[in-house]
């Protein structure tokens, strides 16, 4: 008797067999990576047993080293040692050229719209200086568990942009990792805390990491994790607190006039590693010992206390407080409607942190996992998931897009097809026609934004539908389908109902969002809600007196000689200009009262037109054959 062995889609014939994947926490200062193994998920760490990998890649006379050696390396050639790159993936030259951090590597703008990193012999992308860190930690994993990788889930922080997770995607294939999924750090800190298993509850995720801050609303029932509302922003973190710390350094020195950027690298990178240090010592300590050399043969000695390091963040913390007050109204909640709230990322560990948005949502904070690790953890749980095995395949993960997409229509107006905080995958359809008589063609714009007009969204690409059949406008019935897959990345696919013409489009934009647009976004929206709507209100108006002065002025051209008196045409002439004239005003009310008046006066020839039509087409055929 032969026994055949049974096995779910995608899964190991073998029981006793899986497949090895990970999860990969890249990190603006550190990155780890974990994996499920002996029933848990747990950080990998190196041959020295160090599960942090600081995200420094140093390029040398020898070749490139990555970690703590690239650190090392920095104090004493700091211009080809490259930290805190995730601030530039997926960015423009424009966008990362006026950030108050201080590098001490050089950007350099190329050909294309993507910046590159000056280093020893040669210009280097930001994907590159990733995929050194993310080769590293595959490594690492392929070495810990035996074997090669299936593959490999990696975080983005939530608020990252279609550029900033295509930039995240490439680095990791550069690095040779086949990406199974891309996810949001605060989604993949809600499973390493196993909240699948809890009741169900309404859980914020707070992270605020090296260089960026995440707030994320989930929603846990039955075992689905769907994210309610995400907010954020992609140059806030822990990086900031040392700037802040450094600043106060400066101010305590004879340099008291100068900024990091005006000093001598070696002394600035010394300056900064010194406020790192104080930041993390007051972590469990009240006051804190700092001494630096200012390149002068003198080293300044003082000290912090934690009290005034409070003092000096407090500004960045309530930043990140007012975003959590919008995640909240995103999701139609109160503070109080929070079951639990979850720290993540290091930078949480700062006790004035916890204090802080412990008050605001009025309990205590999770602290129970170690926040540096707490999302490459949970990303491990959601890789052991897609690739096959069977641990934890009751969990359902349910992302959100952070903006609307939506294409221009006419008036320079944004038609939204997909809200933001729309649960992805996802996709949604939407059906358009033309403008004019005989349009064969039509220009899709895609855009991404909360606002209603064009010029206040952010352009993600551009293509074109053409041989459309040339029909009457309006008789064509185009439609555009948006389809964002599970990594975020977006689709854009135009076609013409009746011929099956269709165009396509997949959104891989050169580079994302500057900080100002990521932060003010949705401030925006927001405060110009009203000034938005009237506007909407007037384009429209505006666009459909555009159709009636068209559409009469085609029917005069064609049949006003023979349908109409001339003093009939001239009375019809006469209430047009009047349209013509106040249609580019900024009246909804006036624009409308000269249309209605205009279709009056034109009314009758309207009729005369419709008669001729029907006359024309009953000649010599009688009424039961039409």
């Amino acid at each position: 008797m032969s026994l055949l062995q049974i096995s779910e889609p995608g899964q190991s014939t073998a029981p006793h067999q899986r497949r090895l994947a990970v999860g990969i926490d890249l990190g603006t200062t550190n990155s780890l990576v974990a994996s499920v193994r002996n029933g848990g998920s747990e950080a990998l760490g190196d041959e020295e047993g160090q599960v942090m990998l600081p995200s420094v890649v140093h390029y040398s006379e020898q070749g490139v080293v990555v970690g703590k050696p690239a650190k090392a390396a920095a104090l004493a050639d700091p211009e080809n040692a490259i930290a805190s790159v995730k601030r530039l993936m997926g960015r423009s030259f424009h966008d990362v050229r006026g950030d108050a951090l201080h590098r001490s590597y050089q950007l350099v703008e190329n050909n294309s719209a993507v910046p590159r990193i000056k280093t020893r012999g040669e210009l280097v992308s930001p994907e590159q200086v990733s995929a050194e860190i993310l080769r590293v930690l595959r490594r690492r994993a392929e070495r810990t568990l035996g074997g090669d990788l299936l593959g490999a889930v990696v975080t983005v922080p939530a608020y990252f942009d279609d550029a900033q997770r295509h930039a995240t995607k490439h680095a990791a294939q550069l690095a040779g990792l086949h990406v199974l999924r891309l996810i949001n750090e605060p989604t993949a800190a809600a499973l390493a805390y196993g909240l699948d298993q809890t009741e169900d509850s309404t859980v914020a995720v707070y992270d605020l990491g090296g260089g960026t801050f995440d707030i994320s609303i989930l929603k846990l029932q039955g075992g689905v994790f769907q994210v309610l509302a995400t907010a954020g922003d992609a140059a806030l973190g822990g990086d900031d607190i040392d700037h802040a710390i450094a600043d106060w350094i400066l101010q305590q020195t004879n340099l008291s006039e100068k900024k990091l950027a005006g000093l001598d690298a070696i002394v600035a990178q010394g300056i900064l590693n010194a406020a790192t240090k104080a930041k993390e010592y007051l972590s469990d300590n009240d006051i804190a010992e700092i001494e630096v050399e200012l390149g002068c043969g003198k080293p300044w000695c003082g000290v912090l206390q934690r009290t005034h390091l409070n003092e000096l963040i407090d500004d960045l913390v309530k930043r990140t407080l007012n975003i959590c007050r919008q995640a909240l109204h995103d999701a139609k909640l109160k503070p109080e409607d929070i079951t639990a709230v979850v720290m993540v990322g290091g930078s949480t560990r700062t006790p004035y942190v916890r204090q802080r948005v412990g008050e605001l949502f009025g309990k205590k904070v999770l602290t129970a996992i170690n926040p540096d690790q707490v999302v490459a953890i949970g990303a491990a749980i959601q890789a052991d998931i897609l690739a096959g095995n069977k641990l934890h395949s009751d969990v359902l993960l349910l992302d959100v897009i952070p903006l609307s997409l939506g294409i221009e229509t006419m008036g320079g107006l944004v038609e939204k097809i997909i809200q933001r905080n729309s649960t992805i995958p996802v996709a949604r359809a939407q059906e358009f026609t033309t403008y004019k008589d005989g349009q064969t063609a039509m220009s899709i714009h895609v855009l991404q934004g909360e606002r209603d007009m064009v010029s206040d969204c952010r352009s993600l690409a551009r293509f074109e539908l053409r041989d459309i059949p040339a029909m009457v406008a309006g008789a064509a019935r185009i439609r555009v389908t948006f389809q964002v897959d599970a990594d975020g990345m977006l689709s854009v696919t135009a076609e013409e109902i009746s011929s099956n013409v269709s165009a396509s489009i997949q959104v891989k934009p050169s580079f994302g969002l500057s900080d100002a647009e990521i932060a003010g976004m949705l401030k925006a929206a927001l405060q110009h809600a009203e000034d938005d709507k009237e506007q909407r209100l007037i384009k429209e108006t505006q666009v459909d007196a555009d159709r009636v002065l068209h559409a009469l002025d085609a029917a005069l051209a064609k049949d006003g000689d023979r349908l109409l008196s001339a003093a009939e045409r001239d009375s019809i002439e006469l209430v047009r200009a009047e349209l013509a004239q106040v249609k580019s005003g900024q009246s909804a009310r006036v624009i409308n009262k000269a249309i209605e008046k205009l279709e009056k006066v034109s009314a009758e020839f309207v009729a005369r037109r419709m008669d001729t039509s029907v006359k024309k087409v009953m000649a010599g055929r009688r009424v039961d054959e039409l």
